[in-house]
């Protein structure tokens, strides 16, 4: 089974450029008025509308520190901190603001995961 996460968004294109840019998704399906974006195993639908959804939260995971450092070196500009350890979670992260104000989280988890590709 798979599934997609659908967002509204005020400015399609904006949020396109966004994600497809510095974030480094890419395009995987389009339809009138709607993006479909994917980032490995992570497919999010954007909808262009009246207005955006930004309740909730996006997180993309890396298999290390050095990628989450650079994610965050593209996006200091929207970035909230600097990353930093969360023992609690045993994550390395940051967050991050979209254009529509959505947040976003970039992350490594610091201890073994089950498979999930």
């Amino acid at each position: 089974m798979a599934g997609i996460v659908f967002l509204k968004t005020e400015n399609l294109e904006r949020i396109l450029s966004f994600y497809t840019g510095p974030v480094g998704m890419c395009v995987w399906l389009e339809q009138p008025g709607i993006a479909i974006l994917r980032h490995e195993n992570l497919l999010i639908g954007f909808q262009q509308h009246s207005t955006s959804d930004i309740a909730g939260l996006v997180t993309f995971f890396y298999p290390g520190k050095c990628d989450v450092d650079a994610m965050y070196q593209a996006l200091r500009n929207v970035a909230l901190e600097p990353p930093r350890t969360n023992e609690h979670y045993r994550i390395y992260h940051f967050f991050a603001r979209d254009p529509d104000g959505r947040l976003i989280e970039f992350q490594q988890f610091l201890h073994d995961l089950p498979a999930w590709r």
